[in-house]
């Protein structure tokens, strides 16, 4: 009995790194799913213009994940850029 205890403790802590190892990438691949659903929903993907803002908005829209159902509505502004002296 007392072995099978030993071997027991002596194998816990591997086990719970694999299933951290596994568990935390699959988080954050549903988070990132949820919030590539939020960017669907909100049309991002549907307009042929790309600019600095759009794409912005797009990926932190993506990055905020369930967030985004909760009232969260990132936005990116991108500063305009400085026109070349003369």
């Amino acid at each position: 009995m007392r072995l099978a205890q030993s071997y027991e403790q002596s194998f816990a802590p591997q086990e719970e790194a694999v299933r951290s190892r596994v568990v935390i990438p699959t988080v954050v691949i549903i988070w990132l799913l949820i919030g590539l659903l939020a960017a669907i929903q909100r049309g991002y993907f549907s307009s042929d213009e790309a600019n600095c803002a759009t794409i912005g908005s797009t990926l932190t829209t993506i990055a905020a994940g369930p967030l985004n159902y909760v009232g969260v509505n990132p936005t990116v502004e991108c500063p305009g850029l400085p026109q070349p002296s003369e």
